[in-house]
């Protein structure tokens, strides 16, 4: 039996660290933090417990990591769902669905995302890996399509907004409603609420007076 090429090899890596990152989300979400170990998440995955250090330092970066591919593929999903916006105001419908997909995790998943963002805010703060950088460069993508003239500054308060409300959904004893949270971001961005997937009922209007250009930095 001849040995298996660098490509297969490769590609078989790239399998069990994904395993383990779903294995993280599905674990975590159903049972917490301190609650999930290592080795559950190794045999959830079906992979020897040796092989989570191979891919991550400890459970703290594994988290991050599978947090962050989770956001990259809702947000993927919901930039690619049939119908495709196409053009003068397929920016701003990409913009919408972005909004959305973070606030729907928020809603949908509190538990894991209560939990990522109690884990970013430690002293050891915000991990680079491969998922967050994917995660950022679609939402630069979207930030671009929308019209930002320098999406190097509009991104990066793009992604605090978007921190900024899910923070408040996650409140325990004190969460604010993702609508109310939904309408200040599409406030802020000249959106109409019909964009994107309106979480049902729409609140009352905000009491800014609304601008529809686009507000970018500076804006």
């Amino acid at each position: 039996m001849s040995p298996r090429s660098a490509s297969v090899n490769e590609e078989l890596r790239r399998r069990s660290r994904e395993r383990l990152l779903q294995a993280t989300v599905d674990l975590v979400g159903e049972r917490g933090y301190e609650a999930t170990t290592l080795g559950d998440i190794a045999q959830r995955a079906g992979a020897a417990r040796g092989l989570i250090s191979y891919y991550f330092p400890g459970k703290r970066q594994l988290l991050q990591s599978a947090v962050h591919r989770l956001m990259h593929l809702t947000l993927q999903a919901a930039l690619e769902r049939e119908p495709r916006p196409t053009g003068p105001g397929a920016g701003r419908e990409l913009l919408a669905r972005a909004i959305d997909a973070i606030l729907g995790l928020a809603h949908d998943r509190a538990l894991l995302m209560r939990t990522h963002m109690a884990n970013i805010l430690t002293a050891e703060g915000f991990i680079q890996c491969p998922e967050q950088q994917r995660l950022a460069q679609l939402l630069r993508e979207t930030v671009v399509a929308y019209g930002s003239p320098d999406p190097d500054t509009d991104y990066p308060l793009l992604r605090a907004l978007l921190m900024g409300s899910v923070v408040p959904m996650l409140l325990p004893g004190a969460p604010m409603p993702r609508a109310r949270l939904r309408a200040e971001l599409f406030q802020r961005y000249g959106l109409d609420w019909e964009l994107g997937v309106p979480p049902g009922e729409k609140p009352a209007a905000v009491t800014r007076p609304r601008d529809n250009s686009p507000q970018l930095a500076g804006g």
